[in-house]
Protein backbone atom coordinates (compact mmCIF):
# COMPACT_ATOMS: atom_id res chain seq x y z
CA UNK A 1 0.00 0.00 0.00
CA UNK A 2 0.82 3.77 -0.84
CA UNK A 3 2.22 6.33 1.88
CA UNK A 4 -0.58 8.66 1.85
CA UNK A 5 1.36 12.16 0.57
CA UNK A 6 -0.36 15.22 2.70
CA UNK A 7 -1.38 18.46 0.57
CA UNK A 8 0.46 21.50 2.71
CA UNK A 9 0.26 24.92 1.80
CA UNK A 10 3.86 26.62 2.28
CA UNK A 11 4.77 30.65 1.95
CA UNK A 12 7.92 31.63 0.24
CA UNK A 13 10.69 30.05 2.39
CA UNK A 14 8.77 27.91 4.28
CA UNK A 15 9.43 23.82 4.08
CA UNK A 16 7.76 21.25 3.92
CA UNK A 17 6.98 19.61 7.14
CA UNK A 18 6.58 15.84 5.96
CA UNK A 19 8.80 15.18 3.39
CA UNK A 20 12.33 14.08 3.12
CA UNK A 21 14.64 15.07 1.55
CA UNK A 22 13.85 18.88 2.69
CA UNK A 23 11.99 20.54 0.18
CA UNK A 24 11.70 24.56 0.48
CA UNK A 25 9.16 26.92 -1.49
CA UNK A 26 10.78 29.92 -2.99
CA UNK A 27 9.76 32.97 -4.99
CA UNK A 28 9.28 33.55 -7.96
CA UNK A 29 7.78 36.08 -10.45
CA UNK A 30 4.66 35.13 -12.15
CA UNK A 31 1.28 36.59 -12.34
CA UNK A 32 -1.55 34.24 -11.30
CA UNK A 33 -5.42 34.45 -11.51
CA UNK A 34 -8.46 31.34 -11.11
CA UNK A 35 -10.99 34.02 -12.25
CA UNK A 36 -11.77 37.15 -13.34
CA UNK A 37 -11.63 38.61 -9.84
CA UNK A 38 -8.12 36.77 -8.03
CA UNK A 39 -5.45 38.26 -10.12
CA UNK A 40 -1.88 37.76 -8.12
CA UNK A 41 -3.58 36.42 -4.86
CA UNK A 42 -2.03 33.49 -5.19
CA UNK A 43 2.24 32.85 -4.62
CA UNK A 44 3.70 31.63 -7.85
CA UNK A 45 7.15 29.73 -6.33
CA UNK A 46 10.16 27.60 -7.24
CA UNK A 47 11.60 24.62 -4.93
CA UNK A 48 14.83 24.22 -3.01
CA UNK A 49 15.20 20.42 -2.50
CA UNK A 50 18.51 20.16 -0.30
CA UNK A 51 19.53 16.14 0.33
CA UNK A 52 22.91 16.11 2.43
CA UNK A 53 24.88 18.54 1.03
CA UNK A 54 23.27 18.75 -2.31
CA UNK A 55 20.97 21.84 -3.15
CA UNK A 56 18.93 21.67 -6.40
CA UNK A 57 16.90 24.55 -7.32
CA UNK A 58 13.45 24.32 -9.58
CA UNK A 59 12.51 27.97 -10.64
CA UNK A 60 9.50 26.69 -11.74
CA UNK A 61 7.82 29.47 -14.47
CA UNK A 62 9.42 32.70 -13.53
CA UNK A 63 10.62 36.28 -15.00
CA UNK A 64 14.15 37.56 -13.89
CA UNK A 65 14.29 39.38 -10.61
CA UNK A 66 15.46 40.03 -7.16
CA UNK A 67 14.97 36.58 -5.91
CA UNK A 68 17.70 34.68 -7.65
CA UNK A 69 19.99 36.69 -5.43
CA UNK A 70 17.41 36.60 -2.28
CA UNK A 71 17.36 32.57 -2.62
CA UNK A 72 20.99 32.44 -3.32
CA UNK A 73 21.77 34.68 -0.41
CA UNK A 74 19.31 32.01 2.00
CA UNK A 75 19.93 29.04 0.87
CA UNK A 76 24.23 29.61 -0.46
CA UNK A 77 25.40 27.97 -3.63
CA UNK A 78 23.36 25.76 -5.36
CA UNK A 79 24.28 22.42 -7.10
CA UNK A 80 21.82 22.50 -9.87
CA UNK A 81 19.31 25.16 -11.43
CA UNK A 82 16.90 23.61 -13.73
CA UNK A 83 15.86 27.60 -14.83
CA UNK A 84 13.59 28.75 -17.57
CA UNK A 85 15.16 29.82 -21.06
CA UNK A 86 11.90 29.89 -23.34
CA UNK A 87 8.23 31.51 -23.83
CA UNK A 88 9.73 35.03 -23.55
CA UNK A 89 8.78 37.16 -26.55
CA UNK A 90 7.60 39.52 -27.01
CA UNK A 91 9.65 41.10 -24.10
CA UNK A 92 7.26 44.33 -23.45
CA UNK A 93 4.23 41.81 -22.61
CA UNK A 94 6.65 38.61 -21.04
CA UNK A 95 9.28 40.47 -19.47
CA UNK A 96 7.95 40.25 -16.29
CA UNK A 97 6.65 36.16 -16.83
CA UNK A 98 9.18 34.47 -18.51
CA UNK A 99 13.15 35.04 -18.84
CA UNK A 100 15.25 34.99 -21.91
CA UNK A 101 18.08 32.99 -22.43
CA UNK A 102 20.36 36.23 -21.15
CA UNK A 103 18.22 36.39 -17.92
CA UNK A 104 18.44 32.62 -16.96
CA UNK A 105 22.76 32.49 -17.51
CA UNK A 106 22.26 36.04 -14.91
CA UNK A 107 20.15 33.45 -12.67
CA UNK A 108 22.62 31.06 -12.93
CA UNK A 109 25.13 33.57 -12.30
CA UNK A 110 23.13 34.79 -9.27
CA UNK A 111 22.41 31.52 -7.69
CA UNK A 112 26.24 30.95 -7.96
CA UNK A 113 24.88 27.28 -9.26
CA UNK A 114 28.01 24.42 -10.15
CA UNK A 115 25.29 23.67 -12.96
CA UNK A 116 22.29 24.69 -14.69
CA UNK A 117 19.86 23.24 -17.18
CA UNK A 118 17.39 25.15 -19.37
CA UNK A 119 13.88 24.18 -18.84
CA UNK A 120 10.54 25.32 -20.59
CA UNK A 121 11.35 25.45 -24.32
CA UNK A 122 10.57 23.04 -27.05
CA UNK A 123 7.68 21.71 -26.35
CA UNK A 124 4.96 24.15 -27.72
CA UNK A 125 5.28 27.39 -29.57
CA UNK A 126 3.96 29.41 -26.66
CA UNK A 127 5.13 32.39 -27.71
CA UNK A 128 6.58 34.56 -30.29
CA UNK A 129 10.21 33.56 -30.50
CA UNK A 130 10.75 30.40 -32.72
CA UNK A 131 10.29 26.86 -31.31
CA UNK A 132 13.76 25.86 -31.84
CA UNK A 133 15.14 30.09 -30.53
CA UNK A 134 15.48 29.29 -26.86
CA UNK A 135 18.23 27.21 -27.17
CA UNK A 136 19.54 28.96 -30.26
CA UNK A 137 20.01 32.36 -28.46
CA UNK A 138 21.56 30.37 -25.08
CA UNK A 139 24.37 28.94 -26.99
CA UNK A 140 24.41 32.47 -28.98
CA UNK A 141 24.92 34.22 -25.55
CA UNK A 142 28.08 35.74 -25.24
CA UNK A 143 28.04 35.53 -21.18
CA UNK A 144 27.01 31.66 -21.42
CA UNK A 145 29.97 31.53 -23.47
CA UNK A 146 32.30 33.30 -21.00
CA UNK A 147 31.48 30.67 -17.91
CA UNK A 148 34.02 28.08 -18.87
CA UNK A 149 34.36 26.79 -15.34
CA UNK A 150 30.62 26.76 -15.07
CA UNK A 151 28.04 25.06 -16.96
CA UNK A 152 24.65 25.99 -18.54
CA UNK A 153 23.13 23.54 -20.86
CA UNK A 154 19.87 22.12 -22.35
CA UNK A 155 19.44 18.42 -22.82
CA UNK A 156 18.10 16.64 -25.73
CA UNK A 157 14.53 15.08 -25.75
CA UNK A 158 15.00 12.23 -23.28
CA UNK A 159 18.02 13.13 -22.30
CA UNK A 160 19.38 12.69 -18.70
CA UNK A 161 22.20 13.92 -16.35
CA UNK A 162 23.91 11.94 -13.36
CA UNK A 163 24.51 14.54 -10.63
CA UNK A 164 27.92 13.73 -9.14
CA UNK A 165 28.82 10.78 -11.95
CA UNK A 166 29.92 10.73 -15.01
CA UNK A 167 28.17 13.04 -17.46
CA UNK A 168 26.40 11.82 -20.32
CA UNK A 169 26.72 12.78 -24.14
CA UNK A 170 23.15 13.62 -25.25
CA UNK A 171 23.25 17.14 -24.20
CA UNK A 172 24.13 20.51 -25.34
CA UNK A 173 26.21 22.65 -23.77
CA UNK A 174 26.04 26.18 -24.21
CA UNK A 175 29.86 27.15 -22.07
CA UNK A 176 31.49 26.55 -25.19
CA UNK A 177 34.48 28.74 -26.11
Amino acid sequence: MEAAIERQQLNWWEHAATVTPRISLTPAQHFSARTLFDRNRALWGGFVISTGPLRIFFAGDTGYGRHFRDIHKRYGPVDLALLPIGAYEPRWFMKDIHMNPAEAVQAHLDLEARQSIGMHFGTFRLAQEGIADPVADLEREPLARQLLGKSFRTLDVGGSLRLGGPRLDNRRTAAVA
